[in-house]
C-alpha cells in the first residue's frame, strides 16, 4: 500500500546524504520533499503540515547529535513523527463482560459483514466463543452472507428470519450468547451506499440499546479522503470506539491510515491485509512506521507465523525429519500452514530489506497451486512412500494434475533435496531451532 510514499521518503533523505550536520536549508530541502510526497499519497494537507513542522522543529533540534548522520537522524525522527501520526502504540480492544458486545457499523461495499466473521476468528484464536448476530434486516442477503462466513471460520450465528427490527434482533441475540456460554457478540449492522439519516438512526438505536462494549467503523482504505470523511461522520453521530481500516493490500495511497487517527481522534484498531479469513491483524502504529520507511515488520510476521505453529504437530514433525521420513503429506500441511499466514508479497515485504527487492516482481498467490494438485494427484501410498515415485507414476501424476512430466519431475527433484537437507539439519541444530520457537510462544503468552 505504501510503495509510492516509502520510495519518495527514500529519495527525500538522499538529500541529506554525505552532510556533515543537520542545518535549517537542507532540513527544509528535505522536507520540502517529505510533505510532497505525504500529499501525494492522500494524506489531508494540514494533517501534512503539521507533520513536517513537527519534524522541522525536532530535527533542528537535534544538530547536537553529531555521531550520528543527518540522513539517519531524520529517518528516526520521521519513523517516530510517523507512528505518533498514527496513534503511537496499538490501541485497547475491551471484550471483557458477560457478553462482551463489539457493533459494527460502515457503508456498504466497505467489507463490514466480511471483517465481522474474520473478528469472531481472530477471536476465536484467543480463546474467546464469539458469535455472530445478523442484524442487518435492510438486506436479506447479509444474513446469509454472515451465515456462510460463520460456518467457514466454525462460530455460531444468531439469525432471525423475516425480522424487521434490527434492536431486537441484536437484543435477542444477545440474550442467546447469555444462554449458551458465548462471551463475545459481534453486531453485524445495515450499511448504505452513503450516509443517510435511516441508516444513523437505526445504528444509533441499536447502540442505544445493547451498550457495546466496542463500537467499531469499517471503513475501505481504496476511497482515500473519503474514508477521512465517513469516518469523522460516523464519529460525530454515533461516537466510535476505533476503526477497522480494510484493503490495506489494495493498490491504495495509504493516506487514510497516516490521517485518521490525527483527523478523527480515534484508534485504527485492526487492518485487513487481504482476502483469506485470517488476514486481519492488529493495527501497530510503530512497525507501520517501520514497513513505510522500508525497515520491514519482523516482529509480525514471526507472530503470523507462531499463529500457525502448532508445539505437538512441530515435535511430530521433527521425529519424522529424524527418520528421514518426511513426505508429500508433511509437505501439503506446510505448504497450507504457510498460505494461512497471508498474501506471500505482504509476507515478504515484513523481512528487513526484502520488501524493496521484490517491489518489482509479480508474486502469485497461486504459486502453489500446481504442486498441491501434484500431490493430490498421487494414491496414498506414494504421498507416504516419495521414494516409491518412478516414471511411470510421474506420467500418470502429470495427467492428473495437469502439469507436464517436466514440471513434475523439477518438483520431485526438489522435494528430495528439500528432504535430504532437512534431515542433516537435525539433531542439535533442529532442536535449537525448536527451542526458539518454544520461548517466542512463552513471549507471547
Amino acid at each position: 500500500m505504501f510503495e509510492n510514499l516509502s520510495e519518495r521518503l527514500e529519495r527525500s533523505f538522499k538529500i541529506l546524504k554525505g552532510e556533515g550536520k543537520i542545518t535549517e536549508i537542507n532540513v527544509a530541502e528535505t522536507l520540502k520533499d517529505v510533505r510532497k510526497a505525504l500529499l501525494e499519497a492522500d494524506v489531508e494537507f494540514k494533517v501534512a503540515k503539521n507533520f513536517v513542522n513537527e519534524v522541522k522543529q525536532k530535527a533542528l533540534g537535534q544538530g547536537v547529535l553529531t555521531a550520528v548522520k543527518p540522513s539517519q537522524m531524520m529517518v528516526k525522527i520521521v519513523h517516530d513523527e510517523l507512528a505518533q501520526m498514527m496513534g503511537g502504540t496499538a490501541a485497547e480492544f475491551n471484550v471483557k463482560g458477560s457478553p462482551a458486545i463489539v457493533l459494527m457499523a460502515g457503508l456498504n461495499g466497505a467489507g463490514k459483514t466480511t471483517m465481522s466473521g474474520k473478528l469472531a476468528l481472530l477471536l476465536k484464536k484467543q480463546n474467546k466463543k464469539p458469535l455472530l448476530a445478523a442484524c442487518d434486516t435492510f438486506r436479506p442477503a447479509a444474513m446469509e452472507q454472515l451465515r456462510v462466513l460463520a460456518e467457514q471460520v466454525e462460530v455460531p450465528c444468531y439469525i432471525e428470519q423475516g425480522a424487521t427490527d434490527p434492536v431486537k434482533v441484536a437484543l435477542n441475540a444477545i440474550q442467546s450468547a447469555k444462554a449458551n456460554g458465548q462471551d463475545v457478540v459481534i453486531v453485524d449492522t445495515a450499511g448504505r451506499q452513503s450516509i443517510d439519516e435511516e441508516l444513523m438512526v437505526q445504528i444509533r438505536n441499536i447502540k442505544d440499546a445493547i451498550n457495546p462494549n466496542e463500537t467499531l467503523l469499517v471503513v475501505d482504505a481504496m476511497i482515500g479522503q473519503e474514508a477521512v470523511t465517513t469516518a469523522k461522520t460516523f464519529n460525530e453521530r454515533l461516537e466510535i470506539d476505533g476503526v477497522i481500516l480494510t484493503k490495506l493490500d489494495g493498490d491504495t495511497r495509504g493516506g487514510a491510515a497516516l490521517s485518521i487517527r490525527t483527523v478523527v481522534d480515534k484508534p485504527i484498531k485492526f487492518v485487513g491485509t487481504g482476502e483469506k479469513m485470517e488476514a486481519l491483524d492488529v493495527f501497530h502504529p510503530e512497525r507501520m512506521a517501520d514497513r513505510i520507511l522500508g525497515m520491514g515488520d519482523i516482529v509480525s510476521f514471526v507472530e503470523r507465523a507462531q499463529q500457525q505453529f502448532d508445539e505437538n504437530e512441530a515435535k511430530k514433525l521433527e521425529a519424522k525429519i529424524k527418520k528421514n521420513k518426511f513426505d508429500y503429506n508433511d509437505f501439503l500441511g506446510q505448504i497450507q500452514q504457510i498460505k494461512k499466514m497471508g498474501n506471500i508479497k505482504d509476507l515478504a515485504s515484513m523481512i528487513p530489506g526484502v520488501g524493496k527487492a521484490i517491489k518489482d516482481i509479480d508474486i502469485d498467490d497461486n504459486a502453489f497451486k500446481s504442486v498441491e494438485a501434484m500431490i493430490s494427484s498421487m494414491t496414498p501410498y506414494e504421498r507416504e512412500h516419495p521414494e516409491c515415485i518412478n516414471m511411470s507414476r510421474k506420467k500418470r501424476i502429470a495427467l492428473g494434475s495437469g502439469n507436464s512430466l517436466d514440471e513434475v519431475n523439477r518438483v520431485t527433484k526438489q522435494f528430495e533435496q528439500m528432504r535430504k537437507m532437512m534431515h542433516m539439519m537435525t539433531g542439535a541444530k533442529m532442536a535449537g531451532a525448536m527451542k526458539q520457537m518454544q520461548q517466542m510462544q512463552k513471549m507471547r503468552r
